[in-house]
């Protein structure tokens, strides 16, 4: 043989591994710097280079992921619990349960002695027991006012005023007086008691309980009106805590009224007379009362004269105007004007006397142990 011999059909155009097989490949320059290798070095190798491959998370960072989102989901459901607990929850401070009692109320008419003086307004209040007393709210004041055990002075300042605001209300506003309006009166008054002050408003009864001029003062429109409206008042606050809750408010106050006829025609200048009522009202308020600024009225004595012992005071009293004269059946003179603790009575004698320096009037059960009012 003669050795590796061509194709019978001749050599191919284009033997595999010819130049022509690569013809239509172009490798410029950049290319070809691009596409060199450099290898490291083991100290290169060794140093801090950045990996050629993003490392996979770690088994900690898988980990701290589902524990955010558990927070997270915590998070959101104390926070939906807070808004419903709020939404259901009454804003306002649970009451501490103490329900107020019924007022027990006492009234006694003072009889006059004599026909009852009679003149003009000015000169009967100038020259009376009643010519060195306050007018209107100014003879309403208060105490010193100190905290106690459980009440801050900011509270027993509260306190004092809505007493206050109660007497103004009940003794001193015209329209109460004479005009039968009870909204001042009944909007301080404690829910509790709501009912039984309605009932004395609407069907007052000489039983203790159900007497509109045990919770104010009430003459009736159609005999008198006011002759003068400066209404002389005098006496004292006095505060103490009846329990770790309860702030017990006692009030001794004597208003005196210059009063005449209801006449549709003119009034004659000298037909004014006096009439004289002293008030011994026990209050009680509790943390709930004094911040909705109302009170339990818990005890109301009244002495309440000129009057004839006869006369029916559950509803409005009846004053005895100048120059008439009353029956006097009853127990002996009780002076209005007198401090101290008034002596418990149907009916009382009116004897006027010079005011005294006024006492706070003792409270709880060694009441019965002080002295009696001067007659």
């Amino acid at each position: 043989m003669t050795g590796r011999g061509e194709p019978p059909e001749g050599p191919p155009e284009n033997p595999a591994g010819g130049e022509d097989e690569y013809r239509s490949l172009v490798f410029d320059e950049s290319f070809v710097r691009a596409a060199r290798l450099q290898e490291f070095s083991a100290k290169e190798r060794m140093a801090d280079h950045a990996h050629a491959v993003r490392s996979l998370p770690g088994r900690g960072t898988r980990r701290r992921r589902p524990r955010t989102g558990v927070a997270l989901v915590l998070l959101i459901a104390l926070a939906f619990a807070a808004a419903v607990y709020i939404g259901f929850r009454n804003p306002y401070p649970a009451p501490n349960g103490r329900r107020a009692e019924p007022l027990r109320t006492t009234v006694v008419p003072l009889a006059p002695q004599g026909p009852v003086p009679g003149g003009t307004a000015e000169v009967l209040l100038a020259d009376g027991p009643a010519g060195v007393y306050r007018t209107g709210a100014s003879g309403i004041n208060f105490p010193p006012v100190r905290r106690t055990k459980n009440f801050s002075d900011n509270q027993v300042t509260i306190a004092l005023a809505t007493v206050k605001d109660y007497l103004v209300g009940s003794s001193l506003d015209p329209d109460v007086l004479t005009g039968g309006v009870v909204r001042p009166v009944g909007r301080l008054i404690d829910p509790d008691q709501t009912a039984q002050f309605d009932r004395s408003m609407d069907s007052p009864a000489d039983d203790g309980e159900h007497s509109a001029t045990g919770w104010l003062v009430r003459f009736d429109p159609a005999e008198v009106e006011l002759a003068d409206p400066d209404i002389r008042v005098h006496g004292t606050l006095s505060y103490t805590e009846a329990g770790a809750d309860t702030l017990e408010v006692v009030s001794d106050h004597t208003f005196t009224y210059a009063l005449r006829p209801a006449l549709s025609g003119p009034h004659r200048a000298d037909g004014a007379s006096l009439f004289t009522v002293r008030r011994v009202l026990t209050f009680l308020l509790d943390q709930e009362d004094i911040r909705l600024h109302r009170l339990e009225v818990r005890r109301a004595y009244v002495q309440a004269g000129p009057q004839s012992c006869s006369a029916a005071t559950a509803g409005a009293l009846r004053p005895l105007l100048a120059g008439r004269q009353g029956d006097t059946r009853g127990p002996a003179g009780t002076d209005p004007y007198a401090t101290g603790v008034p002596t418990a009575a149907l009916c009382g004698t009116l004897a006027v006397s010079s005011p005294t320096p006024a006492q706070s009037p003792p409270r709880g059960p060694d009441a019965s142990k002080s002295p009696p009012s001067r007659p």
